[in-house]
């Protein structure tokens, strides 16, 4: 017989008289309970397969909303790793022109501003015309 007056099955430990009833609610005595990325997989991957979410949340011990946001986290991942292409050779080429146009840039930049600057000194003189 426990604390509250019910049975308990033979070799059950026994309860703290401060754990409260119903399920347990997923925090510990620190806080909230952390999840490692395998075990949020594992238990979405159940979900995927086709088990009731209330029965996954429960054993999990888990809140229906926290289930469902990992869920839709998952697939909203899932979508962006499957729209990516693969790499090929062209990428490699692309980012090497991309980065020669970006050194042209730069040299086409500087020569602009030391012509500015030396016609600033001295301006070029106007030519007559040979008429």
């Amino acid at each position: 017989m426990t604390i509250d007056g019910e049975h308990k099955p033979e070799g059950a430990p026994e309860r703290s008289h401060i754990a409260g009833g119903g399920a347990p609610s997923g925090v510990g005595e620190k806080g909230p309970l952390r999840y490692s990325v395998q075990r949020k997989l594992a238990v979405v991957a159940r979900l995927l397969r086709g088990e009731p979410l209330d029965l996954v949340a429960r054993e999990a011990n888990l809140s229906v909303a926290k289930l469902t946001e990992w869920r839709e986290r998952a697939l909203a991942g899932a979508a962006t790793a499957l729209k990516e292409r693969e790499r090929d050779d062209r990428d490699d080429e692309i980012a090497r022109l991309k980065a020669k146009v970006g050194e042209v840039t730069m040299d086409n930049e500087l020569l602009h501003a030391r012509i500015d600057a030396m016609e600033g000194k001295r301006p070029l003189a106007r030519r007559r015309s040979r008429r």
